[in-house]
Parts: C-alpha cells; structure tokens; sequence
C-alpha cells in the first residue's frame, strides 16, 4: 500500500486513483529561457523516479510535464539575444530534452506549450469573469481571491495572515486591484511585445492559469496527483487550486507533493554568491547516470546538498553497483531470503517514495549478490530496481585479452606457481580489472 505525504494536508495518506491503477499526474515544468539549474534537474529526476516507481508497482501512469514559453523572462532574454521569444523558446526546449535524456528521465506523456493552448486559456478566463470570480482592469484581468474558498490553503495560511506577512511589499498594480493578492489572469501588452487578440485586448496569459488550462485539458477536472517544488507551493499551486476550482466546481488535486530545495555546500544557490550551477555546464564534466544517481538516492522531501564528495561517493556507489550486476550468475533459484530483500525494498519506497532508505535495501541484495547469491530471476529484479533509480546498465564483456590472462592466472594458481599468479593479478589491475577468488572461482570488477 504506497502512502503519499500530502502537502495540502500536511498529512501522509493512502493513495487511492481516481481509476484503479491508472495515475493521472501533472508535474510543473521549465520556463524555457535558460537552461535549467541543478535544482530544477533535481525536481524533474525526483518526479521521474516516483513515476517509475508507480509502474513497477503496476500503475499506468499518465504524465504531463508544461513548457512554459510565454513569459517576461523569455521575452527580456529574447530581447537581449535579437531573435523572437518563440526562437529562444525552442532552443531551451531542445537543450532541455537533452539534458534530461542524459539524466535518464523518461518523456513525459504530453509536454504541452503555453502557445498551443492560447485559445484555452482566453476561454478559461472568460468563464471566469462570467462566474464572478475575475474581472477587467484597464485590459489586465485579475482573479478576485476574497471569493476563492479557502484561498491559501495549501500554504496552511489563511488571507489575513497573508497580508501581515506581506508587510508592505505588495507594490505592483496595486492601484487597479480590487485586492492586494488578486492575480493576473491576463497581463495587457506593452508595445513591441508579443501579444494575442483576447476579448479585453492584445496580450498574454499570467503565469499561474497556463497550468490550469493545461492539466484540466489533457487530464480532467480533477487529477490524482499534482507536484513541483516547494518554491511553487505559494503562490503558483494556491493560484492555480484557486482557479480551476472556481471554474469546475471540483477538487483540482487530490494529492499535492512538493520536494525540498537543493544546496551547493551547503549554502542556498544563488547567482549573487557565484554558486549558481546548470545542469547542462555540469553534464560537461559529469556523467548523466552519476548526476541522476546522486539527485535520486535521497529522500525528494528532503533537502539535498550538493558537493564534490557528493558527486565523487555516487560515482563510487555506482560503479560497485555496476560490478555487481555484471557477475557471473550462478545455478540458484530465488530464495526466501531474497524474497525478504523485495519486500523490504517496497516496503521503503511505498512509505512516500523513501528513495534513501530503498537504495539502502538495493545495497544490502548487492552484497548479498556479491556473496555468492545470483540466479537470472535475482539479476532481473535487481536490475528492475535499480531502473526506478534511473540506473540501467549494459551488459559489459571483456576482451580475448582480458580472458587469456585470467585463465592463465588461474592455471598458475593451481600449479602453485604464485609469483606468476601475483604478476598476472598486477597486469589485469594495471588495466583496470580487479580480481575476487571466491568459493565460487575467480570473478571480477572494474575499477
């Protein structure tokens, strides 16, 4: 039985889908102006690895993921580049698939773009202000939340407490607002910028009613899961519960979840203290699997802290993992015993997608393996877990090379003849090959 940590709630729950073992899941994406930093990646290879999970567990999973490609960000750095919003837009999205292709992460379901759901979004909106919970301002429409239902219920804060955390910062378009927290629907364009025919004038959407209109389209009124980071929970995830609930009348999501930020030694990323890092500049330098490895081994709830050890430990932990997965099998059928290593892996992952304490569990069927335990069916499992994690590894074969001067090695060991055996051990370490004499035989490792 999988539980989920519910953000709305502050709770954790038991996953109940809409459709029985059908999971509709929207997951906020990019705002394809750069390239995505290392926290965005963490966010995306968090997800990816739940959804994963979902379909080892037997879910089909519907998947969507947005491009956000209409955006002042986009058009500031469109601007500044001399090409269209639209160029700029396709070039991060293309940087985006392959950076992630690297990481290991599977393609969404649909990857919508705001541009393709302009004339969804005008009669969204339009809804709206018919139902009395938006209205026109010199062209701009805002959302009028003094009539949402609980508005800022997912940020465990009610309006008034809203507003005395403010503390005075509240400072644009307060003039034309109704209320401080309205928020645009619809911004009116400025002259230059690109803009569509709306029945309130040229212009383009507010950030939050893109996703709205996007998840509603292509999942339904309401959908099983919702999830981004937890710098979205205020005001992008409020704004949109807000606005799909005022229009359907439904519940938006049943299941919120947010994963922690990520630091870089320990300090908040940031541009201003020059630790700000993409993932596309850390690809150069960084294998994808160790990167993804790494961004999906701890807990997604958890804060995440990246490092050069961090880095360094994955790519350890990895490469053992990958010399155990290519040893020799052996004429054992499953056992009990390993049947217990499955059952303690689901039962971690099942407690709010605990990718920590399920590696853990991968760990210890590792050593167990390496200890002389290795049927077909184990090495199916094993690789099947380790591919929630995004890990898949190709079957890796040694040269003749390699293979003559193990065999010898082994016929100097049995005539007794130990310097040869020990010189031989040396050459095969020299080339990257370690050797373990085990009560099975001789096997190997990569270095």
């Amino acid at each position: 039985m999988i539980k989920i940590y519910d953000t709305m709630t502050r709770s954790l729950r038991e996953f109940k889908p809409i459709t029985p073992k059908h999971v509709k899941m929207y997951v906020c994406g990019p705002t394809v102006y750069n390239y995505i930093h290392i926290g965005n990646a963490r966010s995306v290879v968090a997800f990816d690895t739940i959804r994963r999970y979902l379909e080892y567990r037997g879910y089909a999973v519907t998947y969507v993921s947005n491009f956000t490609d209409v955006d002042d960000k986009i058009i500031k750095a469109a601007k500044e580049a001399g090409i269209s919003p639209k160029e700029l837009s396709d070039e991060f999205i293309e940087a985006f698939r392959q950076d992630v292709k690297q990481l290991h992460v599977k393609p969404a379901t649909h990857h919508p773009r705001v541009i393709d759901y302009m004339a969804s979004i005008i009669t969204f909106v339009d809804d709206l202000i018919a139902k009395g919970y938006a209205y026109e301002a010199n062209g701009d429409v805002y959302f009028r939340v003094s009539k949402s239902d609980n508005y800022a219920r997912l940020a465990n804060k009610t309006l008034d407490e809203l507003m005395a955390g403010a503390s005075g910062r509240l400072d644009t378009d307060q003039a034309i607002k109704e209320h401080p927290f309205d928020f645009a629907l619809w911004k009116s364009a400025k002259t230059g910028e690109v803009s569509w025919s709306s029945p309130w004038g040229q212009g383009r959407p507010g950030w939050h009613i893109e996703c709205s209109v996007m998840a509603t389209e292509l999942l339904g009124d309401t959908i099983d899961i919702h999830a981004g980071g937890a710098d979205l929970e205020f005001p992008h995830h409020t704004n949109e519960i807000a606005q799909s609930e005022a229009k359907t009348g439904k519940t938006f999501a049943n299941y919120w979840m947010h994963n922690a930020m990520l630091n870089i030694d320990n300090e908040k990323m940031s541009k201003s203290l020059g630790n700000f890092l993409t993932a596309h500049e850390m690809l150069e330098t960084v294998d994808g699997q160790v990167l993804r490895f790494f961004l999906a081994t701890q807990h997604y709830r958890r804060p995440l802290n990246y490092s050069e050890k961090a880095i360094s430990d994955a790519r350890k932990n990895l490469t053992y993992l990958k010399n155990t997965y290519q040893q020799p099998l052996l004429e054992e059928e499953q056992t009990e015993e390993f049947s217990k290593f499955v059952k303690h892996f689901e039962a971690a992952m099942d407690d709010d997608f605990n990718t920590a304490n399920g590696i853990t569990v991968v760990f210890d069927l590792a050593k167990w393996i390496n200890s002389g335990h290795y049927s077909q069916t184990i090495k199916e499992t094993f690789a099947e877990m380790l591919s929630i994690f995004g890990i898949e590894f190709s079957e890796d074969t040694l040269t003749e090379d390699i293979e003559r001067l193990i065999t010898e090695r082994q016929e100097a060991r049995a005539q007794k003849d130990f310097a040869t055996a020990d010189r031989i051990r040396d050459e095969l370490s020299a080339k990257g090959i370690k050797l373990l004499d085990t009560k099975d035989g001789v096997r190997w490792l990569r270095d």
